[in-house]
């Protein structure tokens, strides 16, 4: 199954934009929030479908005219059933389009993709965003196989059970520094003891002065 971006651009947009839809409760701005990222992202997918060069080169293009016009063509379709004024809803489809492209795009950098492996991150999120939102969002943007759709139930793990694993694991390594300086210390160990080298100026002191008193006797 394909990395969830529904819910990562749902997070993203409570993180990157807290003034978006400020004025309505906590409650109706989730639930904006995930019409119009299921509205917006759905967009993209049958744009993909149907010129995906096109739509990766914009990607990384970022131009935010094209991006204003996806989010009109979606406001002003008639089969458009937001409860939100017009005037709202294409400021906030604007606003969550570039976020979604923006995101995109750093994916695309970080992760290498390519436009391959970008095809199957969007086309991968069809799975994701069944059941998500009401049929008219799925008129709206023309993915037309999720209407009467319901949620997938997965097993994925949250961002802290994550965590949780990793931190797991790290802390079951052994400690590589304890072992290092260790061996350390037993390559560095003197091959002979430290008071053996001091006496060795004593010992040899005492021979010469043996062989002084000898040479005295025989002259």
């Amino acid at each position: 199954m394909a990395f969830d971006l529904v819910q990562y651009f749902t997070e993203q947009i409570k993180l990157q934009k807290p003034q978006l839809l400020s004025q309505y409760s906590a409650e109706d701005r989730q639930h904006y929030f995930s019409e119009i990222n299921a509205l917006s992202l759905g967009r993209l997918i049958t744009l993909w479908r149907k010129d995906d060069t096109r739509i990766y080169q914009e990607i990384h293009a970022q131009d935010h005219l094209y991006i204003q016009e996806i989010a009109r063509h979606l406001t002003t379709s008639g089969k458009n059933e937001s409860s939100l004024p017009k005037a709202e809803l294409e400021q906030a489809s604007t606003e969550i389009l570039s976020l979604q492209f923006a995101e995109l795009k750093q994916l695309d950098e970080t992760g290498h993709f390519g436009q391959n492996g970008m095809r199957e991150l969007l086309l991968g999120q069809i799975e994701h965003l069944s059941g998500q939102a009401g049929d008219w969002v799925w008129s709206t943007n023309e993915l037309s196989e999720l209407i009467g759709s319901q949620p997938v139930v997965t097993e994925e793990l949250s961002l802290d059970e994550s965590m949780k694993e990793f931190n797991q694991m790290i802390n079951q390594q052994p400690d590589l520094h304890s072992e290092t300086h260790h061996a350390a210390d037993e390559v560095l160990q003197p091959e002979q003891p430290v008071w053996s080298k001091i006496a060795e100026p004593v010992v040899a002191l005492i021979v010469l002065l043996i062989l002084w008193n000898a040479l005295q006797h025989i002259f």
